[in-house]
């Protein structure tokens, strides 16, 4: 009996492990369908929204927590989603349920990856539903698959989302089913990365574009997404106009965009960035070492970010002339009344500031940070009276604490009427009593 005991422990233990190493997870799909079924029987929104928590969303995967924190998903948005795409939903059903047959073939292109870049950290993949703001993203050691978006094909319902999510309809148009396993190769090559987030064009689109070259190396084929060709067919003047903007910390000109832009293409930062990335790649001696040296860089380190795309010799010059050219054409701050910069006995009874730009500004942009002081010493705003008719200065009613040390920072969120950012500046004033 003690045998038999220690045998069965050693299965159970076994099989824990093997769960264990389980590199793709589906669970949350048919723990979706189950509370969608309960969801359109009821007519009571509190319900609804009880269903969904109850059911669906504590219950789920570490996958699903990680994706609704990543994309902002709520019960509410959900319950839209659910209420408002009922022929879309029906359309998606068989397709995402279908997941757990993906599996193998997805593992075994990571199997390839960790081929060409033995040192691979451990990540897994969560197959998800969500509520159509991502076919897939990471969060630290997880690649999150919105399977909602990344399992449609051509005969998925778009009538209902066309108003919303008009992007989609042309992704859904390529069959994104049929590319799972690039899909999922790209989510886990960032998973290597050292950064999720780029702090400028520059670096988020080498991020982008490291893991879409390494995912056709690693499975030997073409990468699926229209960017690629499309890039390629207009490079000259995509790279013409990505260089104005490389340095720039707004991407969304580039990634994660619409296509109403004038290329009428979205996520051209894509194409530039697998394009540097096979250029490095294809000029190495050692492609192992390239393939190193692409995962491995520190994205937000700009001398490292810069050294490494001068080597591909992608752009025309040097990249640091676009840096330069960038910050020569930022607009910044040339004074603020009705005080100067720096006083130290500012009336606590003003109640207006102007703001005075070098540069026309676009009056849809402005923002505004705490100073190194914090919260408890902002020159606070009370009222956005608004920008002159040229665009060169702004006022604001502002309310000003007596006897205090005030800071306020006019912050890059500003744009010029071209598109560039300000540069920040700080306003550090002292109030009298």
């Amino acid at each position: 009996m003690q045998k038999i005991f220690y045998l069965c422990a050693l299965f159970l233990s076994m099989f824990a492990f093997c769960q264990s190493k389980k590199l793709v997870v589906t669970d949350d799909i048919q723990r979706f369908w189950n509370t969608y079924d309960v969801i359109i029987q009821e007519k009571d929104s509190i319900k609804q929204i009880e269903h969904i928590k109850e059911m669906y969303i504590s219950k789920g995967t570490p996958g699903l927590s990680a994706i609704m924190q990543a994309r902002n998903y709520t019960a509410e948005s959900y319950i839209y989603a659910i209420r408002n795409y009922p022929k879309f939903w029906n359309s998606v059903r068989n397709n995402t349920l279908s997941a757990n047959n993906y599996a193998k073939k997805i593992e075994k292109g990571l199997k390839k990856f960790t081929k060409i870049y033995p040192e691979a950290k451990p990540a897994k993949i969560y197959f998800t539903i969500g509520a159509l703001r991502t076919n897939g993203t990471t969060m630290q050691d997880k690649v999150l698959i919105g399977a909602e978006i990344a399992m449609t094909d051509t005969k998925t319902y778009t009538e209902e989302i066309k108003k919303d999510f008009p992007y989609l309809i042309n992704y859904f148009n390529t069959n994104p089913i049929n590319d799972l396993e690039f899909l999922n190769v790209h989510e886990y090559i960032h998973t290597q990365q050292k950064s999720t987030i780029g702090n400028s064009l520059l670096a988020q689109t080498m991020m982008e574009g490291v893991a879409e070259f390494l995912t056709e190396v690693t499975l030997k084929t073409k990468s699926p997404n229209p960017q690629i060709e499309f890039g390629f067919k207009n490079e000259e003047k995509i790279k013409q106009e990505y260089s104005k903007e490389m340095f720039s910390p707004n991407v969304y000109n580039w990634l994660w965009n619409n296509p109403d832009n004038q290329f009428k293409m979205r996520d051209l930062g894509y194409f530039v960035g697998y394009a540097i990335c096979k250029k490095y790649y294809e000029q190495a001696d050692n492609k192992k070492q390239a393939i190193k040296n692409l995962i491995e860089l520190d994205y937000n380190n700009e001398n490292d970010l810069i050294s490494l795309v001068d080597k591909a010799n992608y752009f025309d010059k040097s990249v640091i002339n676009y840096k330069n050219e960038y910050e020569n054409n930022r607009p910044y701050v040339t004074k603020i009344e009705q005080f100067e910069n720096g006083n130290q006995n500012v009336d606590s009874s003003i109640k207006q500031l102007t703001i005075h730009f070098s540069q026309p500004m676009n009056k849809n942009f402005r923002s505004f940070e705490l100073g190194p002081l914090g919260e408890k010493n902002l020159i606070r705003i009370t009222k956005v009276i608004g920008y002159s008719e040229d665009g060169k200065s702004l006022s604001l009613e502002v309310s000003l604490e007596p006897n205090k040390q005030l800071q306020l920072i006019i912050d890059k969120g500003f744009r010029s009427t071209t598109n560039y950012h300000l540069k920040p500046y700080l306003i550090d004033i002292k109030t009298n009593k």
